[in-house]
């Protein structure tokens, strides 16, 4: 698997496109972008928790027998 790199930049609406010819036609891709960090903390957050929500990994968490701590486990923190 190869990595490829192209600096690009979006236009004012936000939307980004990339002018890179591929060896491949009529193929799937799969495109990675790493924007740089901003303070998007509560946001990032909330779009890590959907993702988790919607992977079929995670079903197993949906059994009831995974259930096996209630309120009574543990200690409150006190922040």
């Amino acid at each position: 698997m190869r990595a490829i790199e192209i600096s690009s930049k979006t236009d004012r609406a936000g939307l980004l496109t990339l002018n890179y010819r591929l060896r491949k036609a009529d193929a799937k891709v799969r495109v990675i972008l790493l924007l740089e960090d901003e303070d998007n903390g509560d946001e990032d957050e909330m779009l890590w928790m959907k993702a988790a929500s919607v992977n079929p990994s995670f079903d197993f968490l949906n059994d009831p027998a995974e259930d096996i701590y209630t309120l009574a486990h543990g200690e409150p923190l006190d922040d």
